[in-house]
C-alpha cells in the first residue's frame, strides 16, 4: 500500500485528500507545515509527497528543495497558484508534477498514481548467459559467438531467448508461434526462423549443437 504524505496548512484540504486517497487504497500521513512534514518523513518511509506551496514559516518550494537534498521521493505540488512562473519554479526544484487546486480530487489521485508508476523501478533483466562459445545477453539483446557479435533480427533473438531461457525444455511449434509471433500461424514460419538462427550460430547448421529438433513436437535448446 503506497504511503502518501499530504502537506497543507488547510485542514479541510488535508481531510479531503486523505478521504479520497484512502478510498483509492493509499495509506495517508498528514502534516500542516514543512517542519511537521520533515518529522513525519523521518518517522517512516513515504512513497509520495503531495505538497502545498503557500504555507506558514517555510513555503512548499523551500520544503521541496530540502527534500531533494536527501531523497528522490516523488513530489507533487497541489497549489492555488497557477501561474506559469510558479509551475516552472516547482518543476525546476525537482517536483514530479504540479497540480492546481481547481482539479478534482479524482484527478489529483490519478496524477499521484501516474507519478508512482513512473518512479517505480522496472523489472531487473536476467543476467547474460554463456553456453560454451555462445553468449546471450537479454538486457542488451546482444549475442556473441566466440566473442564476436552476431546480428540477429528481433524475431531471431526472441526465439533464441525463448529456447535458451529454459535449457532442455521442449517448446512446441504452437508455443513458439504464440510467444514469438503473438498469434497462431503456420509451422513453416518456425522452421524457416530456426534454420536462419542455426545458420548464424551453429558451426555446422546441418548438425546443430544448441538448437535441437524434437521430431514431431518442436525444438529445445541444448546448453
Amino acid at each position: 500500500m503506497p504511503r502518501v504524505l499530504v502537506v497543507d496548512d488547510d485542514p479541510e484540504i488535508r481531510e479531503l485528500m486523505r478521504d479520497c486517497l484512502e478510498a483509492d487504497g493509499f495509506a495517508v500521513a498528514m502534516a500542516p507545515d514543512a517542519d511537521a512534514a520533515q518529522r513525519e518523513m523521518a518517522r517512516g518511509p513515504v512513497d509520495c509527497v503531495l505538497l502545498d506551496v503557500m504555507m506558514p514559516q517555510r513555503s512548499g518550494f523551500e520544503l521541496c528543495r530540502a527534500i531533494r537534498r536527501t531523497s528522490p521521493v516523488p513530489v507533487l505540488f497541489l497549489s492555488a497558484r497557477d501561474t506559469d512562473a510558479d509551475k516552472l519554479r516547482g518543476l525546476g526544484l525537482g517536483a514530479d508534477d504540479y497540480v492546481v487546486k481547481s482539479a478534482t480530487p479524482a484527478e489529483v489521485v490519478a496524477r499521484i498514481r501516474a507519478v508512482l508508476r513512473r518512479a517505480a523501478p522496472g523489472p531487473v533483466p536476467p543476467p547474460a548467459r554463456r553456453y560454451g562459445r555462445l553468449e546471450i545477453d537479454p538486457a542488451t539483446r546482444e549475442v556473441l559467438v566466440d566473442g564476436v557479435p552476431v546480428a540477429l533480427t528481433a524475431k531471431e533473438f526472441d526465439l533464441l531467448e525463448l529456447l535458451s531461457a529454459r535449457p532442455r525444455v521442449v517448446h512446441t511449434r504452437e508455443q513458439i508461434l504464440d510467444r514469438v509471433w503473438g498469434y497462431p500461424g503456420g509451422s513453416h514460419s518456425v522452421t524457416v526462423l530456426v534454420s536462419r538462427l542455426r545458420e548464424k550460430l551453429e558451426p555446422d547448421p546441418t548438425d546443430p549443437r544448441h538448437i535441437r529438433t524434437v521430431r514431431g513436437i518442436g525444438y529445445r535448446f541444448e546448453p
